[in-house]
């Protein structure tokens, strides 16, 4: 079992920001919602605040971070648990420090974007909160 963490980043037009993973990584091209995995010892809002900071560079607190749903998938060689939060604060402009490309997309449109299997039941989720 891999626990993985993962956040739907909302901004002020109630659009959410996705993530393509870049080349060289698993799935690469494929779009996914901001995070990674949880270390050992580490609580799921407090990997997604240091996850935010590495990847994106923004800071956020816990107290902004909002549960909203879980996904659970089987993949070939690992089953994957991501919870997935609401965030609608956070202090910086989100950049790309990993190579990936961002993109901020309406919720109804998210299922346009090619993403991993353990993400997409988190779309229609989404389009009927934001």
């Amino acid at each position: 079992m891999v626990l993985v963490v993962a956040v739907a980043l909302i901004d002020a037009d109630g659009r959410v920001l996705i993530a393509q993973r870049p080349e060289g990584k698993s799935m690469a091209g494929l779009w996914e919602f901001p995070g990674g995995k949880v270390d050992a010892g580490e609580t799921p809002e407090a990997a997604l605040i240091r996850e935010l900071r590495e990847e994106l560079a923004i800071d956020t607190e816990e107290s902004c971070l909002a549960p909203f749903t879980f996904a659970s998938h089987r993949y070939e060689r690992f089953h994957l648990l991501m919870p997935l939060y609401l965030c609608r604060r956070w202090q910086g402009t989100p950049q790309p420090r990993e190579g990936q490309t961002l993109a901020w997309v309406a919720p109804k449109t998210l299922r346009d974007y090619p993403m991993p299997p353990a993400d997409k039941p988190l779309v229609a989720m989404l389009r009927d909160v934001v």
